[in-house]
Protein backbone atom coordinates (compact mmCIF):
# COMPACT_ATOMS: atom_id res chain seq x y z
CA UNK A 1 0.00 0.00 0.00
CA UNK A 2 1.22 3.40 -0.88
CA UNK A 3 -0.45 6.15 0.83
CA UNK A 4 -4.01 6.28 -1.07
CA UNK A 5 -3.32 3.62 -2.97
CA UNK A 6 -4.71 -0.27 -2.38
CA UNK A 7 -4.55 -2.69 -4.96
CA UNK A 8 -6.12 -6.18 -4.11
CA UNK A 9 -8.28 -9.06 -5.26
CA UNK A 10 -12.20 -9.20 -3.94
CA UNK A 11 -12.21 -12.87 -3.34
CA UNK A 12 -8.66 -12.96 -1.66
CA UNK A 13 -9.68 -9.74 0.69
CA UNK A 14 -12.76 -10.25 1.49
CA UNK A 15 -11.85 -13.42 3.43
CA UNK A 16 -10.04 -11.26 5.81
CA UNK A 17 -12.98 -9.62 7.23
CA UNK A 18 -15.93 -11.74 6.76
CA UNK A 19 -16.35 -10.21 3.06
CA UNK A 20 -15.88 -6.77 3.85
CA UNK A 21 -13.41 -4.58 1.41
CA UNK A 22 -14.42 -1.16 2.61
CA UNK A 23 -15.89 0.42 5.25
CA UNK A 24 -15.92 1.46 9.09
CA UNK A 25 -14.15 -1.90 10.13
CA UNK A 26 -10.50 -1.13 8.77
CA UNK A 27 -8.44 -1.12 11.86
CA UNK A 28 -6.06 1.68 10.19
CA UNK A 29 -7.79 4.88 9.28
CA UNK A 30 -5.09 5.76 7.15
CA UNK A 31 -5.94 2.89 4.66
CA UNK A 32 -7.53 3.88 1.67
CA UNK A 33 -10.69 1.24 2.26
CA UNK A 34 -11.42 2.84 5.61
CA UNK A 35 -14.56 5.26 5.00
CA UNK A 36 -17.45 6.12 7.02
CA UNK A 37 -19.40 7.13 4.07
CA UNK A 38 -19.69 3.75 2.53
CA UNK A 39 -19.29 0.06 2.57
CA UNK A 40 -18.72 -2.56 -0.10
CA UNK A 41 -18.67 -6.48 0.32
CA UNK A 42 -18.18 -9.24 -1.88
CA UNK A 43 -20.06 -11.62 -0.76
CA UNK A 44 -19.60 -15.58 -1.18
CA UNK A 45 -22.56 -17.90 0.09
CA UNK A 46 -22.23 -21.55 -0.37
CA UNK A 47 -25.94 -22.98 -1.60
CA UNK A 48 -28.18 -22.71 1.49
CA UNK A 49 -26.43 -19.88 3.03
CA UNK A 50 -28.47 -17.45 5.20
CA UNK A 51 -29.29 -14.71 7.17
CA UNK A 52 -31.89 -16.39 9.55
CA UNK A 53 -31.78 -12.95 12.00
CA UNK A 54 -33.01 -10.19 10.08
CA UNK A 55 -31.50 -6.57 10.26
CA UNK A 56 -33.98 -4.16 12.07
CA UNK A 57 -33.99 -0.24 12.14
CA UNK A 58 -31.74 0.02 9.41
CA UNK A 59 -29.98 3.39 9.06
CA UNK A 60 -28.23 2.92 5.83
CA UNK A 61 -29.08 2.34 2.32
CA UNK A 62 -28.19 -0.61 0.44
CA UNK A 63 -27.42 -2.28 -2.86
CA UNK A 64 -26.98 -5.33 -3.69
CA UNK A 65 -25.56 -7.37 -7.21
CA UNK A 66 -25.97 -10.65 -8.05
CA UNK A 67 -22.18 -11.50 -9.80
CA UNK A 68 -23.16 -15.06 -9.97
CA UNK A 69 -25.91 -17.38 -8.68
CA UNK A 70 -29.14 -17.29 -7.68
CA UNK A 71 -29.99 -15.21 -4.02
CA UNK A 72 -33.03 -13.99 -2.47
CA UNK A 73 -33.28 -11.05 -0.98
CA UNK A 74 -36.14 -10.60 1.77
CA UNK A 75 -38.07 -7.45 2.76
CA UNK A 76 -41.37 -6.74 4.59
CA UNK A 77 -43.75 -8.46 2.61
CA UNK A 78 -42.11 -9.23 -0.48
CA UNK A 79 -39.16 -11.11 -1.40
CA UNK A 80 -36.72 -10.54 -4.43
CA UNK A 81 -35.16 -13.29 -6.29
CA UNK A 82 -32.01 -12.44 -8.05
CA UNK A 83 -31.25 -15.00 -10.59
CA UNK A 84 -29.36 -13.64 -14.16
CA UNK A 85 -25.77 -11.65 -13.59
CA UNK A 86 -26.22 -8.32 -12.86
CA UNK A 87 -29.88 -7.94 -11.40
CA UNK A 88 -29.59 -5.81 -8.31
CA UNK A 89 -32.04 -4.94 -5.66
CA UNK A 90 -31.97 -0.93 -3.73
CA UNK A 91 -33.93 -0.91 -0.19
CA UNK A 92 -33.65 2.26 1.50
CA UNK A 93 -33.41 3.41 5.37
CA UNK A 94 -35.81 1.64 7.66
CA UNK A 95 -36.50 -0.96 5.39
CA UNK A 96 -35.66 -4.65 7.60
CA UNK A 97 -33.95 -7.31 5.62
CA UNK A 98 -32.29 -10.75 5.51
CA UNK A 99 -31.36 -13.01 2.62
CA UNK A 100 -30.93 -16.31 1.38
CA UNK A 101 -28.82 -18.18 -1.50
CA UNK A 102 -30.79 -20.52 -3.45
CA UNK A 103 -27.85 -21.61 -5.24
CA UNK A 104 -23.50 -20.89 -4.80
CA UNK A 105 -24.13 -17.10 -5.13
CA UNK A 106 -21.68 -14.47 -5.44
CA UNK A 107 -23.14 -10.78 -4.48
CA UNK A 108 -21.39 -7.28 -4.34
CA UNK A 109 -23.07 -5.09 -1.75
CA UNK A 110 -22.60 -1.07 -1.42
CA UNK A 111 -24.47 0.24 1.83
CA UNK A 112 -24.35 3.79 2.65
CA UNK A 113 -23.39 5.36 5.02
CA UNK A 114 -20.60 3.15 6.81
CA UNK A 115 -21.92 2.57 10.12
CA UNK A 116 -21.18 0.18 12.53
CA UNK A 117 -23.49 -2.62 15.01
CA UNK A 118 -24.77 -4.95 12.48
CA UNK A 119 -22.99 -7.36 12.24
CA UNK A 120 -24.26 -10.91 13.54
CA UNK A 121 -22.29 -12.67 16.49
CA UNK A 122 -20.85 -15.81 16.09
CA UNK A 123 -22.69 -18.35 17.95
CA UNK A 124 -20.51 -19.55 20.98
CA UNK A 125 -20.05 -23.53 20.98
Amino acid sequence: MTDSVYVGNAGRDAALDRGWLLGHFAEDVSDPRYSEAVEIKWGIHPEGDERAEWVRGEERTALLVLIRGRFLVKLPGRTVRLEREGEYVVWGRGVDHSWFAEKESVVLTVRWPSVPGYAVTEPQA
